[in-house]
């Protein structure tokens, strides 16, 4: 049976976990950040890192801006994740873009 699930967190400028695909995996449906910030843009990185290949980091986007008031869809929709996959992320400025992961479990 299949179960929606969703993750969504402040960005840092550190690469961090948003998102890990359990036992059954997962595929992605959606991925969305937004700049949160009134006045700067922000650049934002995404990743899938790819358990399966010890951990090698393959970007969906890096360093892609965000302006003012303004978001980013990440194409990654349908993509299987299998289990022990992450989604990571940071962002140029800490605490001025956030990120949704929404996925389908099983």
């Amino acid at each position: 049976m299949s179960t929606d699930n969703n993750a969504g967190v402040m960005l840092t400028t550190t690469l961090a976990d948003i998102y890990t695909a359990p036992a059954g995996g997962a595929k992605i449906s959606l991925i969305q950040v937004a700049n949160t910030h009134a006045e700067n843009e922000v650049d934002v990185t995404v990743v899938w890192s790819n358990a399966s290949a010890s951990n090698l980091e393959i970007p969906f986007c890096s360093n892609s801006p965000v302006a003012v008031g303004d978001g980013l869809s990440v194409q990654a929709g349908g993509m299987i994740l299998k289990p022990g996959d992450k989604i990571r992320a940071r962002a140029s400025a800490a605490s001025n873009a956030a990120i949704t992961v929404a996925v389908i479990e099983g």
